[in-house]
């Protein structure tokens, strides 16, 4: 017996940094609700494998490409791309982010800094700048990866947090400059969420392992289900934000260890 066919859903999806962590998992749950799908990232051959994995859960198109969003370059090409495919991209999911490093302002490395500035900031800005006349047009979405740390600052994130209050910031504003277009903007600002982000702002696997020792973190699942419960809302309802900390964590830099952690009453 064949399986049924899912009905698809016309609706072209761009996520960026779509490799790993939250931007891997939402492309696998938007392909299971029968979205076609636009994957970036830096890395091809990881897009490659989740491309085909995609296609098996039930996106009717995939299409991958290259794009470091920090190069306009790239992005230049992929609109180029998606132009002569006849891709008409209604939602984006401003995934790709990264931190680098823990120490005071003024141990830190200015490279590192430009980085999270170019990635977090400028990126976003750049990808969302050039999409905007296809969302606008097809009355789409703009899904924006913030944080809880662009809500309140720690010690050692001075260049992350104000590249996260940088994203809230935009997000807001876009909804007032977007306003009668139908267009929705949503700022999903996750807490502890267990991918490969500490093992990028660390360099090293045992540090990032311990920054979620003995406490139940959120996992990139679950950003990726509340990002698919935002989208598949009805085009009169706009989910503006969304803050997710796991239980474990009460606050940024409150966060239950040991003896009455989740993990371990489980």
């Amino acid at each position: 017996m064949k399986k049924p066919q899912k009905k698809a859903i016309n609706n072209w999806v761009l996520i960026t940094g779509a490799s790993s962590g939250i931007g891997e998992a939402t492309a696998k749950a938007l392909a299971a609700k029968g979205y076609s799908l636009v994957l970036t990232a830096r890395r091809v051959e990881r897009l490659k494998k989740l491309s085909a994995t995609c296609f098996n859960l039930g996106a009717p198109h995939v299409h991958t490409a290259k794009c470091d969003v920090k190069n306009k370059t790239d992005i230049k090409k992929v609109l180029s791309d998606l132009k002569k495919q006849k891709i008409s991209v209604k939602i984006v999911i401003n995934n790709a982010g990264l931190a680098k490093g823990i120490g005071s302002f003024q141990e830190s490395d200015s490279a590192d800094n430009d980085e999270m500035i170019d990635t977090n900031v400028k990126g976003l800005l750049n990808i969302t700048r050039e999409l905007l006349p296809e969302v606008i047009k097809n009355r789409g979405h703009i899904v924006n990866l913030g944080s809880v740390a662009g809500r309140l600052v720690y010690e050692g994130g001075t260049v992350y947090c104000a590249t996260k209050f940088a994203v809230r910031a935009i997000s807001d504003a876009l909804r007032l400059d977007l306003k009668g277009t139908g267009v929705r903007v949503t700022n999903i600002e996750p807490g502890m969420v267990n991918t490969e982000f500490s093992l990028v702002r660390l360099g090293n696997q045992q540090k990032a392992d311990a920054v979620y020792s003995d406490m139940m973190p959120l996992s990139a699942n679950d950003i990726a289900e509340s990002i698919l419960w935002c989208v598949g809302q009805p085009a009169h309802v706009n989910i503006s934000e969304l803050v997710i900390y796991p239980t474990d964590q009460a606050s940024v830099g409150h966060v239950v260890r040991g003896g009455r952690s989740i993990k371990n009453l489980k």
